[in-house]
């Protein structure tokens, strides 16, 4: 039981394929009591999926791009449970206009949005989180490896680069706190927010032979899963700053060119 007495907020929960419920249903299994947080339209979605897990978590709303939704989930925490031990940010958008070879075109309106959204708000949890983690704890985003240009990702390949420097500076900010700040870099896997980039099924298709150990993108969400879980336990005491990679090593060696034109 990795994470027994532990209490987690976890974002990012929308249908049960979502890489959030695989980590909030692995980690109730491990012992977490868990909280979840949905927005907008969206809410209803993840209050249905709330209702899939056991025992059913609470749903708070946040919108990543209302402060005052952070402040009111502050409250909420210390109402609930007065601390937390960790946080799950798996927060990420970009309008259509920021992705698929239009980078060069992209306005600042969709570029400022991606960036709230995908970059700023993971230290927007961090503040809302931080003062409840007075047993220390660990706060874990999931990532894309943005260190490489990607043809397909563009925007949100920059703002993913912005988000791995916020872990850096986060955990250099939080360390005294004992508060760990890492990011989970997956390789690509079949999601409802995968299904809205541009060239998403070649990336997909060449990950696989590239990767040493292989890689399913319908198969490895357990992998995941089991990372998240081990990142947000205690069993990474003196890790922080870290992308931690999940993605068949992938990473490892140089990976052939994609065809963004292929669909």
């Amino acid at each position: 039981m990795l994470l027994q007495g532990k209490r987690l907020v976890v974002t990012g929960v929308l249908t049960p394929q979502s890489l959030a419920f695989g980590i909030a249903e692995l980690a109730q299994s491990q012992g977490a009591e868990v909280l979840l947080t949905g927005f907008g339209r969206a809410l209803s979605l993840t209050e249905r999926s709330a209702r899939r897990l056991s025992p059913v978590p609470d749903v708070v709303e946040l919108d990543v791009t209302n402060p005052a939704h952070f402040s009111s989930l502050t409250e909420t925490l210390r109402r609930k449970w007065g601390v937390v031990h960790g946080a799950l940010h798996a927060v990420a958008y970009a309008p259509a206009d920021a992705l698929g070879g239009n980078f060069l075109n992209t306005p600042w309106e969709s570029v400022q949005t991606a960036f709230r959204i995908s970059t700023f708000s993971l230290k927007e949890l961090a503040v809302a989180v931080a003062p409840l983690m007075t047993e220390g704890g660990s706060i874990l985003t999931l990532d894309f490896d943005n260190r490489v240009a990607w043809p397909i990702y563009d925007w949100m390949g920059v703002c993913k680069a912005g988000l791995e420097a916020c872990v850096r500076y986060l955990a250099r900010d939080l360390g005294p706190k004992r508060i760990r700040v890492n990011a989970l870099a997956a390789g690509p896997l079949a999601t409802v927010a995968a299904k809205g980039i541009p060239g998403f099924k070649q990336l997909e298709r060449g990950w696989g032979t590239q990767a040493p150990l292989g890689w399913s993108s319908k198969d490895d969400h357990a992998a995941v899963a089991k990372t998240a879980v081990a990142l947000l336990s205690d069993w990474f005491p003196s890790t922080t700053g870290e992308m931690v990679h999940v993605d068949g090593g992938y990473h490892a060696l140089g990976a052939p060119p994609v065809d963004p034109s292929a669909d």
